[in-house]
This record gives C-alpha cells, structure tokens and sequence, in this order.
C-alpha cells in the first residue's frame, strides 16, 4: 500500500481487499465493510478505552484506504453509518444506551467535505425526543439517496426507497 498501514484486524484486511479491488479495475461498484464492537453500554472511556480504540481502527482504516488509493480516490466515495445512536446521558455502567440520534460521514471525489450537515435542535430536555434521545433531523435516506443519485448515476430512488421523496443536502459537487 501507499501511505500508511492499515490497522491489524477484519477492518484493516477488509479495506485493504477493497482497496486493491479498486485498483484491479474488476468494476468494483459498492463494496460494505463492516467494523464491529461498537455495541458497548458499560465504561467506553474517554480518550481512551473502548471508544477511543474503535474510533482509532475506523480512522486509521479510512486514512489508509485514502493514501493507498491516492488519485483514485477521485472516483470513490466512503459512507461510515451506524445501524444506531445513543442516548445523551452516560447510564449506570459508564456507558451510552442506544438511543435515536445518530451520525454519518461521507468523504471521496465530487463530495462537497468540510462540512457538517444538520440542523442541531440542542440538548435542553425539550429539545430532545423521549428522555434522553437526540432528535432526528435528517432522514438518512437524504444522505444515501444523493449518493445513489449522484455518484452511482441512478435516478430511481424510488426503486431504492419505495414511497421516498427525496431532499437533496448538497453533499456532492
């Protein structure tokens, strides 16, 4: 690889995989890597500990991946989403229940970076849903819909998402 090392591990090998598939030219249109361990609840520590460590992997992948694919990268795009949030208050354990709110990140050739895209509400309890939950503010199928729209030049969301207006947020040049 060029740059960097990947981290040790299944996140590591796997990028590097798909790194060198791209490379290949074998036509590699999405590829989903999957980085575990995230389903903690009790002590994940600050900067260090169980977040710390998985936040490092991910990003120590995602660099490496970048380097190795130098200009390459022009004709990738990277998404990082979770299947969840978390609440906003630590629990009993030391350690965030699931909860609404969530995140995801995007980086590549043609995405509009540098930014955060939301409409933060705040976390005063009104602004919250339920007890402890980050408000929704952006539908995720904005985020992925743009990307199937714009980078992988197909216009039938409906087709990805079934009953699904789309809101375009500007993430791609």
């Amino acid at each position: 690889p060029r740059g960097r090392a990947y981290p040790e591990g299944g996140f590591g090998d796997a990028m590097r995989t798909v790194s060198q598939l791209i490379q290949a030219d074998v036509g590699v249109e999405v590829a989903c890597v999957d980085l575990g361990g995230w389903d903690t609840h009790v002590i994940q520590g600050g900067a260090e500990g169980i977040m710390a460590n998985n936040l490092t992997e991910l990003g120590e992948g995602i660099a490496a991946f970048y380097e190795d694919l130098g200009d390459k990268m022009g004709r990738v795009t990277v998404m990082v989403m979770s299947e969840f949030g978390r609440r906003i208050q630590e629990n009993a354990g030391a350690g965030p229940d699931r909860g609404h709110g969530n995140m995801m990140m995007v980086l590549g050739g043609g995405i509009a970076g540098g930014q955060v895209v939301s409409r933060w509400p705040g976390l005063s309890r009104e602004q919250q849903t339920g007890p402890g939950d980050l408000t929704i503010t952006t539908d995720y199928r904005d985020v992925l819909a743009e990307i199937v729209q714009q980078r992988l030049n197909n216009p039938r969301v409906t087709d990805v998402f079934p009953g699904y207006a789309a809101n375009p947020l500007g993430l791609v040049h």
